[in-house]
């Protein structure tokens, strides 16, 4: 034991007869025996007795000897029944009655017990649970089991509440059997040695279990060492048991849990705590009273033999200390001091989770002032006040709400005021001590009495809640139960004999790794940094799926998705591109391609490839996905996948499932098949692989690989790149998911009398709800399950009223959310329900949730039975008309869809969701249904993307236009409603809309002209001064009327949005949201025969107003964004064209981005685009003529015809010899340096698919 560090613990230790071997094995045995039938009188005492015969002695149950049961002299919640059973006895169920044929009985109660008849326990039947329900009436019998059990010598019954038209009454029995037990007892300088041979020891199993009690919370209980330097500890530490095995080499735990595995939690109470320690080879539990840890371990236990050392003796010694419980910050515990002593002096322990709180207060004799001990922020402050002086004040400690006992020693005298605190002292100077004091005669402990006793007694920061015990004033030690009978002092709300703290954080019912603080009362939970939210950290804060994110109008962009929600699974960050479907992309660590050389079936390379996420977490994603893909590329020189003697797999690829795989890209899971097997287009038809043909040239086998089982790939496998010349390569893509199937299961109920039913929901501790629904019913039930008693239901209450009912033996409880518009309007509503141990809420859209708090120390297992219920109840009433969708119960879905197939009175799927989707359609976008969900159609809108929210926007170059001519069957609108009209000969348009931005320093420029047959047009230009001019001309014979917006130059270079409506003669101009005209035109009232639009330099004649030339000669330099003229959006149809359009482009006009800021080259914010210009070559300087004789076209097409052919022949020359160039330079690098291997593969394949297009282009 020499090794061991630390003092050995001053305890008793429990060692177990098979009779507890027995309970730990989990075997029923008979302990049901009636306890307190025989017993004689002197075993039954009382706090006090009405009369004689109401004594304790006649607590009997079923007996009417004396008044028929036991009544106390005052019914009040300080009265007792006690019985000491003789010895300690197993205690496994408990029954009250009522006094006999009396008004007398019980409601409630606490049950106590003890070893001793001292420092009493409360038993709980749930962790939060302290009194037992009693009686309703004198003679029926309420019996309830215990479990677990009780081991003790001494009960005690405690009285709560009682019928309010009687008094106290009760008759009781207790039920068990005998509990033997050998213990020892330790003084914290001996110990007890065992040696075990070997042969009795087994290299398998160890079990190790012991029970333990002690008011120390430091100190070894049990250190085993081997023969090889291995050794298990079991050490307690500030009241929690630690455990730390060493096999040798390794400590195990390991690192994470530094000092050792802990459980347990105020340890030092002086009751009994059972440890139990069980190893299977590596397997080890660690189990302290009822919480358990599992872990794996090395090594093995080896042997021990039994002796002793030091001061032990083998029997239980008792507490001398007698602890009280303040239970509430209205208790407080006076006592007598001396009056007129020239020094104050109290010491005491105690221990607490609160802040703050009175610990002490006295009076001072002859001044009104006295001195205050009390806790502010977990630290101890000693304030001492008096009229015309200075408050004198000491701080001391810090963290003492730990729930660790903590010593206090305070003394005040003349010129000399300390506090002492855990052995450090802390004092005031002699200047700022009392310059004389005497003491007032009253101590008050931990709060005080109401003010209509008269006492002066101040308490700034409420109440203590918490544990005293070894109080002493004036150097004298106070006898607690003197206090208890009446005989010293007085008290309220005080727990005498007892210390009732428990930790709340203890099991952490705080999930997902969210930090359990505490208070006397209850626990709370920092969520922060976890991802999650909620009292209990429960509820993620991050949607399941990109889907999700989508249909919440999101972005493409880096999400958390939490794949199960409320479940155990973490979020991580992945990708979505929100398309028309939204995709899921997850990257991994082999992006690149990767060469290898020099493999064997016996030397394989193996590539393994790690994702951002967890099996679990991409599994979780995968099983959500309407569809899931991984492109896998295989590169072979000389290298094969299959053997073509026997058809071994010479290269393979493993999935999440762990199995080989030798099927390739773009096959369905057909054994040693390629894309271009199935395809048909295999190099050699010999084959189903292109890699299988084995030649000396670089191929691929490429393709998708979408059977969701097999998904992601986890390890490539290559074996034939061992001959001369052999080589293989390899590339795997990033796993993609589309869609969420999940998110939009659903299912249409058509009567009140269908529902679906599932398996009983199990959400004990925490439980979260969460669907979609949409109804034009009034009412409903969405779910219900049902326990004996226990129950939860969600239900549409009225037509704006969603209310969660539930009860875990509470009583009923109801929470709901007034909505401010009507439910039942047939959208989609989203509902989220959670209830855990310290609230009920519920969530409808974004609406505030409501939230019932939980009762204090009351139940909280929420226990059912029943079927879950669907769109209905057990009782085919109050049904839900209307559809569920995407509903999820503690993060799992239910299928709702495949259920519903089989259901009568209940269809899969359901349809209309643009009706609440539509809106995140913007821009004139479309909202079109789909089965499972809805897309946005962006044909008619200057906008793009999914949500028809990215705008078009182009950079054009000096001299740059373009036209968009209007046609016949090209229409402005498809509306009506939109005020449209189809554009061609005979149209005459009376309004229009017109909206853009631009950016621009050029001065004068051309950013719109519309024009007709007639003459008559509209231009929006920037003049010479910077001033945007709108400028129509409905009637040719008139001059345009201007409508001019000098307020600032709008050239520059910052953007602009501009937007013009036109109402017949009311035109109504906003630039910038914020300058604002309506103006009358003169001109006329419409614009016939409209005939193109142009953007930029106007090209050809224009009979227009000479500033209106001048801005069109000049055309426009910038950038043009989101321009939409009616419905048509010319930037739209010559950036991303997808269907013929009259449109024509001239000079440098290229996608780019308006927003960039100022400043920017606008060249640099390109996007690749080429754009051919149909109209011949032009001259930026001088604009063509409208008309172009016949024949000089003719003789121009010949001459393009010319050079074109002769363009093409240098290009195929000079490619060539690029080509012939490449390949000797890249031999040369090649030679040089063999290690790069993704280059020089790259530069192969180029080499080897340029030659073959240089073929091509040659023969063509």
């Amino acid at each position: 034991m020499g090794s061991v560090t630390g003092a050995v613990l001053k305890t008793l230790l429990l060692l177990s007869t098979p009779n507890w071997n027995r309970v730990l094995a989990g075997n029923s045995y008979n302990c049901d025996d009636p306890l307190v039938s025989p017993l004689s009188q002197a075993s039954f005492s009382s706090s006090s007795e009405l009369s004689s015969s109401h004594g304790p002695g006649f607590a009997r149950l079923n007996r009417r000897d004396g008044a028929g049961g036991w009544s106390p002299l005052v019914s009040n919640k300080y009265q007792w029944l006690q019985i000491d059973l003789g010895e300690r006895m197993e205690i496994t169920a408990v029954a009250t009655q009522g006094g006999y044929g009396s008004s007398n009985w019980v409601t409630s109660y606490l049950l106590m017990f003890s070893d001793s008849g001292r420092n009493w326990k409360q038993y709980r039947q749930e962790d939060s649970i302290w009194g037992f329900v009693g009686n309703a009436n004198a003679d029926s019998v309420v019996y309830y089991r215990l479990q677990p059990s009780i081991k003790a010598r001494f009960l005690r019954f405690i009285p709560l509440e009682w019928n309010p038209k009687g008094r106290i009454g009760m008759r009781i029995e207790v039920f068990g059997c005998a509990y033997r037990s050998e213990v020892v007892d330790l003084d914290g300088k001996s110990c007890l040695l065992y040696r075990l041979d070997k042969k009795s020891l087994s290299p398998i199993k160890d079990v190790i279990s012991l029970k333990f009690k002690t008011m120390q919370s430091d100190g070894i209980l049990l250190h085993r060492e081997g023969q090889n330097g291995d050794h298990i500890t079991l050490e307690l530490r500030r009241g929690k048991l630690f455990l730390l095995i060493n096999s040798g080499r390794t400590l195990w735990p390991a690192a994470g849990a530094p000092g050792g595995l802990g459980l347990g939690s105020l340890l030092d109470d002086q009751q009994w705590h059972s440890a139990l320690v069980q190893r299977w080879g590596a397997h080890v539990n660690f189990t302290v009273d009822e919480h358990r840890r599992r872990f794996r371990a090395q090594g093995e236990l080896s042997d021990l033999r039994l002796g002793h050392e030091g001061n032990v003796s083998f029997s239980c010694s008792q507490p001398q200390s007698v602890p009280v419980t303040f239970l509430s910050p209205r208790s407080y515990l006076a006592l007598p001091g001396s009056f007129g002593e020239d020094e104050i002096s109290a010491t005491f322990q105690f221990r607490t989770w609160n802040k703050a709180g009175l610990l002490l207060f006295t009076e001072l004799q002859l001044v009104s002032g006295g001195l205050l001990l009390f806790l502010n922020d977990g630290k101890l402050k000693l304030h001492l006040y008096h009229p015309g002086k200075l408050p004198s004040d000491i701080t001391a400690g810090v963290g003492l709400n730990d729930g660790q006992w903590h010593s206090v020693s305070l003394s005040a005298k003349r010129n000399y005021l300390s506090v002492m605190v855990d052995g450090q002292v802390a004092s005031a100077s002699p200047s700022q001590g009392p310059e004389q004091i005497y003491s007032g005669g009253t101590f008050y402990f931990g709060g005080c009495p109401d003010s209509s006793f008269g006492s002066k007694c101040k308490s700034p920061l409420g109440g203590f809640q918490g544990c005293m015990r070894l109080i002493s004033i004036h150097h004298e030690v106070v006898d607690l139960i003197s206090v208890q009978r009446g005989a010293l002092g007085n008290f309220s709300d005080l727990q005498i004999d007892s210390c009732g703290i428990t930790d709340r954080c203890l099991p952490n019912y705080c999930e997902h790794g969210g930090e359990c603080s505490q208070s006397w009362d209850t626990f709370h939970c920092n969520c922060a940094n976890t991802g999650y939210r909620g009292a209990t950290c429960h509820n993620s804060i991050y949607e399941q799926s990109c889907e999700a994110y989508k249909h919440k109008g999101n972005n493409s962009g880096f999400y958390y998705i939490d794949a199960d929600g409320s479940g155990p699974l973490e979020p991580f960050l992945l990708y979505c591109n929100m398309t028309e479907t939204a995709w899921t992309i997850v990257q991994h660590n082999g992006s690149d391609v990767t060469r290898v050389r020099n493999t064997s079936p016996e030397h394989p390379y193996t590539g393994l490839f790690e994702y951002v996420a967890s099996m679990e977490q991409l599994q979780a994603t995968i099983n959500r996905a309407e569809h899931c893909e991984q492109e896998l590329t295989y590169y072979c020189k000389k290298s094969r996948l299959v053997s073509k003697e026997d058809g071994t797999p010479l290269s393979w690829w493993v999935g999440r499932t762990n199995e080989t795989q030798t099927y390739w890209g773009g096959s369905l899971p057909d054994p040693q098949k390629c894309t271009c097997g199935l395809e048909g287009n295999c190099v050699d038809s010999q084959y189903y692989c292109n890699c299988d043909a084995d030649r000396n040239e670089w191929t691929n086998d490429t393709g998708f690989l979408s059977y969701k089982e097999h998904l992601p790939v986890t390890k490539i496998v290559i074996t034939d790149t061992g001959r001369p010349h052999s080589e293989a390569a390899y590339r795997l893509g990033p796993l993609l998911c589309r869609g969420d199937k999940l998110f939009w299961n659903s299912a249409s109920f058509n009567t009140e009398a269908s529902y679906l039913h599932f398996p009983t929901f199990h959400g004990e501790l925490s439980a979260d709800v969460s669907f979609f629904f949409k109804t034009t019913a009034s009412s409903g039930v969405f779910l219900e399950n049902l326990g004996i008693t226990d129950f939860i239901r969600i239900e549409l209450r009225s037509p704006a009223v969603v209310t969660f009912s539930f009860d875990v033996g509470n009583g009923p409880f109801e929470v709901s959310v007034q909505s401010p518009t009507h439910l039942n309007d047939d959208q989609w509503h989203r509902v989220r329900v959670e209830r855990n141990m310290k609230e009920a809420s519920v969530q409808v859209d974004q609406l505030s949730p409501r939230t019932q708090p939980a009762p204090a120390d009351g139940h909280v297992l929420l226990q059912l039975n029943s079927q879950l219920f669907v769109g209905g109840t057990a009782t085919r009433q109050r049904g839900f008309l209307g559809c569920i969708r995407s509903l999820q119960l503690n993060g799992e879905a239910l299928d709702l869809e495949d259920r519903a197939r089989v259901t009568p009175g209940v269809e899969p799927g359901c349809a209309g969701h643009c009706s609440s989707y539509g809106r995140l359609c913007h821009h004139g976008g479309a909202c079109r249904e789909k089965p499972s969900g809805f897309s946005c159609d962006c044909t008619s809108s200057a906008y793009a993307g999914p949500f028809c929210s990215d705008e078009i926007s182009a950079y054009f170059g000096s001299g740059s236009s373009v036209t968009y001519n209007f046609q016949e069957n090209y229409s402005l609108s498809k509306n009506s409603s939109s005020h449209a009209a189809s554009f061609h000969g005979d149209t005459r348009l009376s309004r229009e809309t017109i909206k853009f931005s631009f950016r621009t320093t050029r001065t004068p420029s051309l950013l719109l002209y519309l024009s007709s047959f007639y003459k008559e047009y509209l231009s929006v230009i920037i003049a010479k001064n910077g001033s945007l001019q709108i400028r129509y001309k409905l009637n040719r014979y008139q001059e345009p009327d201007v409508v001019n917006f000098d307020f600032k130059n709008l050239a520059d270079g910052q953007l602009h949005h501009v937007k013009i409506n036109r109402e017949e003669a009311v035109v109504f101009v906003e630039i910038d949201e914020s300058m604002r005209r309506q103006v009358h035109l003169a001109s006329g009232t419409e614009l016939s025969a409209v005939r193109s639009l142009v953007l930029g330099r106007i090209i050809g004649h224009s009979d227009v107003d000479q500033e209106t030339a001048l801005a069109g000669a000049q055309g426009f330099l910038g950038c043009l964004s989101a321009l939409q003229v009616g419905h048509v959006a010319p930037l739209k149809a010559a950036l991303q064209p997808r269907r013929p359009a009259p449109i024509t482009v001239s000079g440098h006009v290229t996608e780019s981005s308006c927003v960039a800021q100022a400043g920017t080259d606008a060249t640099s914010r390109e996007r690749t685009h080429s754009f051919a210009d149909h109209s011949g070559t032009r001259d930026d300087r001088e604009p063509l003529t409208n008309t172009i004789k016949s024949d000089s076209a003719v003789i121009g097409g010949l001459i393009a015809v010319v050079i074109f052919i002769l363009l093409c022949i240098t290009a195929i020359a000079v490619r060539i010899y690029q080509q012939k160039t490449l390949y000797k330079r890249n031999e040369a690098k090649r030679s040089e340096n063999v290690d790069n291997a993704e280059a020089v593969l790259k530069s192969e394949l180029n080499i080897q698919n340029a030659v073959g297009e240089n073929q091509k282009e040659y023969f063509f």
